[in-house]
């Protein structure tokens, strides 16, 4: 195919579960259920952590902004993968598109720093509990939380306007069901190896960075709960621990899966 020089397309094919047909209903079925319980129990989090007095704490602030972070996150994938799995209509508008990616880039990045701030007010918590009201009172916690959705708003500004100021050639197909940086990025007309280790290295930068932020704040507080006298003291630092671990386990594993992987292992099925 003739690239089209200095010209976008009008639209993108989402090929998504074309290949495997036989997916369709199932994933279609499965989100339509799990979406609209994964809105109602972020909302249920956000309302109860607002209502309830003895919430009103640096922890459950954080907490709250993460589920308004995951509902924003979701919902900028989901419902147009519902529309192209529930219809034979398997397009996106080329503005459409970008919007898409540049608030799901929004979304990611601002969630790999919300993660690492939640680690540090635990880090804080825990091992500074003498200073923590003065640490993290209610000036820092908002500025922490501003900072942290500017940074995100930059990042996913940047990537996708980096992203579609190039040109794209032949049959615009995006081996994916949603806008993504990796299959946009293999559309592009000409030598692209350039703009992949750019993406490559705001990857890392994005997923990296925070994530050694939050591997030290748990290396102190492993120290800091090994040296506790009371094996119920012990208990119950490592249950406010817990489940943050296990959501930063499965996000940045995961993440890491996607975006770090060399080009040569990357594989769209």
């Amino acid at each position: 195919m003739e690239p089209n020089n200095k010209s976008h397309p009008n639209e993108f094919i989402l090929l998504g579960f074309t290949d495997r047909p036989w997916l369709e209903l199932p994933v279609f079925i499965i989100l339509l259920i799990t979406y609209p319980m994964a809105m109602m129990g972020n909302i249920a989090i956000i309302l109860v952590s607002k209502l309830d007095p003895r919430l009103h704490s640096p922890m459950y602030f954080f907490l709250t902004n993460l589920s308004f972070l995951d509902m924003c996150y979701t919902t900028s994938i989901v419902p147009q993968m519902l529309f192209n799995l529930g219809t034979s209509k398997k397009t996106i508008s080329y503005m459409g598109c970008a919007v898409q990616l540049y608030f799901f880039h929004i979304m990611g990045g601002t969630e790999c720093l919300l993660l690492a701030v939640m680690s540090f007010d635990r880090y804080v918590a825990i091992c500074k509990p003498l200073h923590y009201t003065l640490i993290m009172n209610q000036r820092v916690c908002i500025l922490l939380v501003a900072t942290v959705w500017l940074m995100g708003c930059i990042v996913g500004l940047g990537q996708t306007n980096y992203i579609f100021s190039l040109d794209f050639c032949g049959p615009c197909e995006i081996d994916h069901f949603f806008c993504d940086l990796p299959p946009i990025l293999a559309l592009a007309c000409g030598d692209t190896s350039h703009n992949e280790a750019a993406v490559f290295v705001v990857a890392i930068l994005c997923i990296s960075s925070p994530f050694l932020l939050i591997i030290a704040s748990y290396g102190r507080i492993l120290a800091a709960v090994l040296i506790m006298p009371s094996p119920e003291g012990r208990r119950k630092a490592l249950s406010t621990c817990s489940s943050h671990l296990l959501v930063v386990t499965l996000f940045y594993g995961s993440g890491s899966v996607t975006y770090l992987r060399p080009k040569a292992s990357h594989s769209p099925g």
